[in-house]
C-alpha cells in the first residue's frame, strides 16, 4: 500500500511539474511590413527557467495598478448611421465581429456616444431644439428624436451581443436657447440655465434607460476648452465646479441616478483644470474622475492628477486617426501613447474617435465638423474597410476585458509594454518595437520565461 501511495503522489507531482512547464503563450500580431494585422500566430512560446542575457520584459502579477472597464470606440451619429443603412446580414455580421468576443471578432467592450450632436453628424441637434425666444426649463419638450432614427436601433443591436458593454455620454452644446450667443458653436452656459441643463442630463439617462441603454458615465462637457468646433461649448473649470456640485450632483441624486460624472474631457495639456475642480470638496463628492484627449499635452499628465487625487479615476476618451490613413504610423502611435501609455497612467478606458465614416469621411457639420477624421471602419453600403483604429483597440479589447487589473511590467524606450491580469487569471502583455531592427527580447513571469522576436514597428499581444 506504502509503494502504491509513494507512486500515486509521484505521478500527481510529475503530472503538476509537467503542466507548470507546459505554459504556453498565445500571440496575436501586427506587422505591418509583413502584412499581418492583428492575426493570431500558430507559434505558441513554452515558458521554461533557461535563462538569457537578451532583454527582459518582467511581468509582475503581484503590483497592482488600476482595474480596466473597456476599450472600444465613439459610436457617433453619423457612424450609426452607415450601420444601420447596411442590410440586416451585412450589419449583423459586422457588429458581431466588433463586439463579439470568439475567432477573429475582437471584443470591443466600451461605447462612447453623443448627447445631441457631435460634428460627426450630417446636422446640428439637441434634444429640446425650441423656436427663438421659447424656453423649457422643466423639460417638458425633451426628446431623444434624432438618435431614434440611429443611433439608439444600432446601439440595441449591440446590447444583444453584449449586454454588459459599457457606454459614457458626452454632451458637445446644450440647447442654443441655454447659451449666452445663442449659437450651437461656441459661447457658455446661461448661469440662469443651470438648473435645467441639470435636468437635461437627468432626462437623457432616464429615457435612454427606457430605451434598455443603461448609461454608465457622462462627461460634463466634451473639450469645454475648444468652443471652436460646431456644436461646442466654452466651459471654464469654475463654471464647471458650480454645475456639478450646485446643480448635476444633486439633480443626479434627487433622481437616485447612479451614473458615473466625469470632468474635463480634453486634452492632456491642462490637468490642473481637473485638479483644481476636485479640489473643491462640495464638487469632489460628486465626481467619479476625469477623461482626456491627446491633441495636445503629454500622456503623463494623466498621473499628474492621479497623484493629487488618488481617490479618483481617470479615462482616455478620444483620439482621431486623420484620413486617409497610415497603417505602419497611426498604429505605431497610438498603442505607444494610448493603450500602453494611456493605460499605464492609470486610465480605465481607451477610446477612438470614431467607429465609422464613408470613402469621403462623411458626415460632419458645417462651420467646425471634422472633415478629416477617419473611422475604425469605411463604409461603403455593404463593403466594410478595416482601418488603423481596428486593429489598435483589437490589441486590447479582445482579452484585456472589462475587470482586468492592470499589473506590474518593466519598460524600455525601445520595448514599450502594458500587462495586465483578466478575471479568468489569463495575463496579458502588449508589446511594441519602437526600434529600428528585429529585436529579440525575453519576457519572464513568475520565474520562468521565453524568448520573443519582434520586427520594428510590430506590436504583438501574449496571452497566457
Amino acid at each position: 500500500m506504502k509503494n502504491i501511495i509513494k507512486h500515486t503522489i509521484l505521478a500527481v507531482c510529475l503530472v503538476v511539474s509537467a503542466g507548470v512547464h507546459a505554459q504556453q503563450a498565445e500571440v496575436w500580431l501586427t506587422d505591418v511590413d509583413q502584412n499581418k494585422l492583428f492575426q493570431k500566430q500558430s507559434q505558441s512560446f513554452q515558458f521554461d527557467k533557461t535563462g538569457s542575457d537578451l532583454p527582459v520584459i518582467a511581468v509582475n502579477e503581484r503590483e497592482t495598478y488600476q482595474s480596466i472597464d473597456g476599450f472600444g470606440y465613439a459610436l457617433t451619429g453619423g457612424s450609426a448611421m452607415h450601420i444601420i443603412r447596411m442590410s440586416a446580414t451585412a450589419r449583423a455580421a459586422l457588429l458581431r465581429e466588433l463586439f463579439g468576443v470568439k475567432g477573429n471578432e475582437i471584443g470591443t467592450s466600451y461605447i462612447r456616444l453623443s448627447i445631441g450632436a457631435s460634428d460627426l453628424n450630417e446636422k446640428v441637434f439637441s434634444y429640446n431644439d425650441l423656436p427663438t425666444g421659447e424656453i423649457d426649463t422643466l423639460m417638458k419638450k425633451f426628446d431623444l428624436g434624432e438618435d431614434r432614427k440611429d443611433v439608439i436601433p444600432v446601439m440595441k443591436e449591440i446590447l444583444k451581443i453584449n449586454p454588459k458593454i459599457k457606454i459614457m455620454g458626452s454632451p458637445w452644446s446644450p440647447p442654443v436657447w441655454m447659451k449666452t450667443n445663442g449659437d450651437t458653436r461656441g459661447g457658455s452656459l446661461k448661469p440662469e440655465y443651470y438648473a435645467a441643463y441639470a435636468r437635461y442630463f437627468v432626462r437623457y439617462v432616464q429615457d435612454m434607460k427606457k430605451e434598455g441603454i443603461v448609461i454608465d458615465a457622462i462627461t460634463v462637457q466634451n473639450e469645454p476648452l475648444h468652443p471652436g468646433n460646431n456644436p461646442s461649448l466654452l466651459m471654464l473649470a469654475p463654471e464647471t465646479a458650480e454645475f456639478v456640485k450646485n446643480h448635476l450632483g444633486p439633480a443626479f441624486k434627487k433622481a437616485s441616478i447612479k451614473t458615473k460624472i466625469i470632468v474635463y474631457d480634453h486634452n492632456c495639456d491642462k490637468p490642473e483644470y481637473p485638479i483644481s475642480i476636485l479640489n473643491d470638496p462640495e464638487a469632489k463628492k460628486y465626481i467619479d474622475g476625469s477623461a482626456f484627449h491627446l491633441y495636445g499635452g503629454t500622456i503623463d499628465a494623466m498621473s499628474k492628477v492621479h497623484d493629487a487625487h488618488p481617490d479618483r479615476h481617470l479615462y482616455f476618451t478620444e483620439q482621431w486617426v486623420g484620413a486617409p490613413g497610415n497603417m505602419k504610423r497611426d498604429i505605431g502611435e497610438h498603442i505607444s501613447k494610448l493603450i500602453i501609455g494611456a493605460s499605464r497612467n492609470w486610465s480605465r478606458t481607451v477610446i477612438e474617435w470614431n467607429l465609422a465614416s464613408d470613402p469621403q469621411w462623411q458626415p460632419h457639420t458645417d462651420r467646425g465638423g471634422c472633415d478629416r477624421c477617419l473611422g475604425a471602419i469605411t463604409i461603403d453600403k455593404d463593403n466594410v474597410k478595416k482601418n488603423p483604429a481596428w486593429y489598435i483597440i483589437a490589441h486590447a479589447a479582445k482579452y484585456v476585458r472589462p475587470g482586468s487589473v492592470r499589473i506590474g511590467s518593466n519598460t524600455m524606450d525601445s520595448l514599450p509594454n502594458v500587462a495586465f491580469r483578466t478575471p479568468d487569471k489569463k495575463t496579458v502583455l502588449i508589446v511594441m518595437n519602437k526600434g529600428k531592427e528585429a529585436t529579440k527580447f525575453s519576457i519572464s513571469s513568475n520565474d520562468k520565461q521565453f524568448v520573443a522576436e519582434l520586427n520594428p514597428g510590430a506590436v504583438a499581444t501574449y496571452i497566457w
